[in-house]
């Protein structure tokens, strides 16, 4: 039965992680992503929509991501989109492609960057200790109704508090390696 709770915990927490390295992904570092332009939304035909369903995005070089509207008449939006969004982009137009340079950051901005990435990993690991607290609390009612010995519940929390202790270490490494693209000039 332990097995169960510590499966489903497990299961939890790498959800935890792949949702704070989607949120690492959309923090600004100097080089360009196209990951960058996933909360812009742009109108079409009546509805909000990702950009990324009107529009193919590349990167052109380290600095430079290039959006290519499917339809003619989305450039103007997808244009209007990206300059309104709050990522502080100034995308130029060349025909039918737009180009999107990345402006380099300044020393301040990096250091905000790397501030942000620290409260993202502090919010991952928040979430992962309350899977832990959650699991024990599983654990500890097994054992008061029963199905559960002592032994079983103190082997139980100290393998929960193993599995716990990695996915830290790994949010920690996360963090770490973000920081440093975001200080690399």
């Amino acid at each position: 039965m332990t097995a169960d709770i510590r499966k489903t915990m497990e299961g939890k927490m790498d959800q935890s992680i792949l949702a704070f390295k989607n949120n690492l992904q959309k923090i600004r570092t100097g080089r360009a992503s196209p990951a960058l332009l996933d909360s812009i939304h742009v109108e079409y035909y009546g509805s909000m929509v990702p950009l990324s369903q009107v529009a193919n995005l590349q990167l052109l070089d380290a600095r430079t991501i290039s959006v290519q509207p499917w339809e003619k008449n989305m450039g103007a939006k997808i244009e209007k989109a990206i300059r309104e969004s709050d990522l502080g982009l100034n995308p130029a137009s060349l025909g039918e492609l737009i180009r999107v340079p990345m402006p380099p950051m300044s020393e301040e901005r990096r250091k905000e960057m790397t501030k942000l990435a620290r409260n993202e990993g502090e919010s991952a690991k928040i979430a992962v200790r309350n899977l832990r607290r959650d699991a024990n609390e599983a654990v500890k009612r097994m054992v008061k109704d029963k199905l559960a010995s002592e032994d079983d519940q103190k082997r139980s929390e100290a393998e929960i508090q193993k599995i716990t202790d990695r996915h830290i270490a790994e949010i920690d490494a996360l963090v770490a390696a973000k920081e440093q693209d975001i200080l690399a000039v």
